[in-house]
């Protein structure tokens, strides 16, 4: 009997300590939820978590699910903060996302004020990013020049990272990718920000040395990877002639212009096209000066556009072959007769008329970079209605944009005139028996 009571004793002992233990945890090791969202411990002995009457296991003060089960609440980093990520992957996200929203928005009040962390950011993907991150960071290094305009800002961007630019450009163990975007960038950025001359005449110096023959290879030798390195640089180049004085133009026509012509006979139809372009540009500079570009190779040069204009050879692509031939046809009617092929360009209820070589290409230049958002920067970036002289964008209330729509009747109405009156005169000129005057 007396050792069944003291193993009763001993019992209710234990269980009396281990209740006792139990509360002490309870009060040293309790987890509060605090204002900020997130669980606190006050103790480290145990996990845990203190409940008030009335509420079950794991439920809160605030009636919302177990503390446990509920993630902390994340705050979205900005687009530019994630430019400095260690991800290569999230850095060339971010920059496809500044990539989209710059060339499809106006956005240079925004950006007024984060131009200079823009810019680091950028500047350190130029540094420490390979060939794709590079490419992109030029990319939107021309799209952030081209929202801050060629005030002081834009000023302030361009010679920040000109030297950089025109580095990751000539170092030849660069990507390809990257020192194309970056000729892309430096001709851009410069035609759009540059105010010294000597910027200018520097960066037409270094964009000349990457398609000159002697870095080509003499066009056809050049190898493959470098042909749209080649045309992005002579684009740009191009670019810059149409702002260039008098005085630096001169000597242009007189020395640089016949490194042009060998060119023609790259294997890159690409390139083969904006060489032609670049010749039709400078003769049509030389009229403006009212200089003479005659020369003994002239009439070679001329011998050469009739067999671009009129080539059929089966080695090269269709589609490419057709592309060509129009392009040097119109080519060498300006050489021979001075004649422009105008285009007109339509964005919302205005127009816009092509009707130089000198337009087109910056009308070009612009389009390549900015893709499909052109045309809302026709519309509403200031920088590119003052090139193009359109004047001051259109305020247009929502009544006058319903007036100016066109209903789909009505343009299947004119479609279908359209179509008619041009298979009449093309029957008329096909018809064998026609008189041909």
């Amino acid at each position: 009997g007396r050792r069944a009571e003291r193993g009763a004793e001993k019992r209710a002992g234990r269980r009396a300590g281990a209740g006792a233990g139990a509360g002490a945890g309870a009060g040293a090791g309790a987890w509060i939820w605090t204002e900020t969202g997130t669980w606190t411990g006050t103790g480290t002995r145990t996990r845990t978590r203190t409940r008030g009457p009335g509420r079950s296991r794991g439920a809160r003060a605030d009636g919302g699910a177990r503390g446990r089960d509920v993630p902390r609440p994340r705050i979205p980093q900005p687009v530019t903060a994630r430019g400095l990520s260690r991800s290569a992957k999230t850095r060339q996200a971010a920059l496809q996302s500044l990539r989209l929203a710059l060339s499809s928005k106006t956005l240079s009040e925004f950006l007024l004020e984060r131009r200079l962390t823009l810019s680091d950011s950028l500047e350190k993907c130029l540094k420490k990013g390979k060939g794709e991150e590079q490419a992109l960071a030029g990319t939107v290094l021309t799209l952030l020049c081209l929202q801050m305009g060629s005030g002081p800002e834009g000023e302030e961007v361009f010679c920040s990272l000109k030297p950089l630019l025109v580095s990751i450009l000539t170092d030849s163990t660069a990507s390809p990718r990257a020192r194309q975007s970056c000729a892309t960038a430096l001709g851009m950025c410069c035609y759009i920000a540059a105010a010294d001359l000597e910027d200018l005449v520097s960066c037409l110096s270094c964009l000349e040395g990457i398609f000159s023959p002697t870095s080509t290879g003499e066009g056809s030798s050049a190898p493959a990877q470098h042909g749209p390195l080649h045309c992005s640089a002579l684009q740009s180049w191009s670019l810059l002639l149409t702002i260039c004085p008098s005085s630096h133009l001169r000597s242009i026509l007189d020395n640089c212009w016949l490194q042009l012509p060998p060119l023609l006979t790259s294997s890159n139809v690409a390139l083969r096209i904006l060489a032609g372009e670049a010749i039709a540009l400078l003769f049509e500079l030389a009229q403006d000066l009212e200089e003479d570009l005659c020369h003994q190779d002239t009439e070679f040069l001329c011998t050469q556009l009739k067999v671009l204009a009129t080539e059929s050879n089966k080695y090269r692509a269709k589609t490419d072959r057709r592309r060509q031939r129009s392009i040097f046809r119109d080519i060498l009617r300006f050489i021979e007769s001075g004649e422009y092929q105008e285009e007109t360009i339509r964005f919302g209820l205005e127009c816009m008329y092509l009707d130089s070589w000198a337009r087109q290409r910056t009308y070009q230049a612009f389009k390549e970079v900015l893709g499909s958002g052109i045309r809302h920067h026709l519309q509403n970036n200031e920088l590119l209605r003052e090139i193009f002289s359109l004047g001051p964008p259109l305020v247009l209330d929502v009544a006058a944009l319903k007036a100016s729509k066109v209903s789909r009747f009505e343009k299947h109405l004119y479609n279908s005139a359209a179509f008619k009156a041009r298979t009449k005169a093309r029957s008329r000129v096909r018809d064998k028996r026609a008189d041909v005057l």
